[in-house]
């Protein structure tokens, strides 16, 4: 399974990239991830992003694509993956098309998650952590069982992520309206988008994402 999830910040990606990798034991890339450990390895492209972060200048797409490409050489990679923060273009969707296309590893699917943008910033303004172990919660939809007392380990400390404010959430749902929303009928017009609904709850999600990728998959070795 090769796999792109598209959604708002929000829409639950990191939380079934996770069980889409466990499931069918491909890896998931996201692009920050990808950078530090390019960084870390001191690739070529990764010393070349690190001089562009340390300026802290925008990486731009050439060397994100060529990050990408790098990554999708490794051995992990081979049966499959899933990326998740990348395309965030027009421009790199087009690449990857190349890219993939030149190492004969077509796309399975491109999962998008439709969601209630109003209902979503609530979700996300609702979400805290525990400070001490990390537990999450939601004021709404899942608080603590004994209130300000984590269920995990009993700490009575807790904190939100600073890009879970209103504003902050506002802004970066506008960025995936301007930049991110175009690449869909690209994606349309090859055959590979499929729709689930964000909004649902996590395994009704899952489900459905499972079955979108089946149904692909089948339709594809059809062919």
């Amino acid at each position: 399974m090769r796999i792109v999830l598209f959604g708002p910040p929000g829409a639950g990606k990191g939380t079934q990239a996770d069980a889409l990798s466990a499931h069918y034991g491909i890896p998931k890339l996201a692009t920050g991830d990808m950078l530090r450990a390019a960084v870390k390895a001191g690739t070529k492209v990764g010393l070349q992003a690190k001089t562009l972060m340390d300026q802290g200048a925008f990486i731009p797409d050439d060397v994100m694509i060529d990050l990408v490409s790098e990554r999708l050489d490794a051995p992990d990679c081979q049966t499959g993956f899933i990326l998740d923060g990348f395309p965030r273009t027009l421009s790199q969707a087009e690449s990857l098309h190349n890219i993939l296309d030149t190492k004969h590893t077509p796309l399975t699917a491109v999962i998008v998650f439709d969601v209630d943008e109003k209902a979503l910033i609530e979700r996300i303004e609702g979400r805290f952590s525990c400070a001490t172990c990390g537990a999450g919660y939601h004021q709404m939809f899942h608080p603590p069982k004994i209130e300000d007392v984590c269920d995990v380990c009993g700490g009575t400390s807790f904190t939100r992520r600073s890009d879970d404010r209103g504003e902050v959430v506002i802004s970066r749902l506008r960025l995936y309206h301007d930049q991110t929303l175009p690449i869909l009928p690209f994606y349309k017009t090859l055959g590979l988008l499929r729709t689930v609904d964000g909004m649902a709850p996590i395994e009704s999600v899952r489900r459905s994402i499972f079955e979108e990728l089946e149904e692909r998959a089948l339709t594809t070795a059809a062919k």
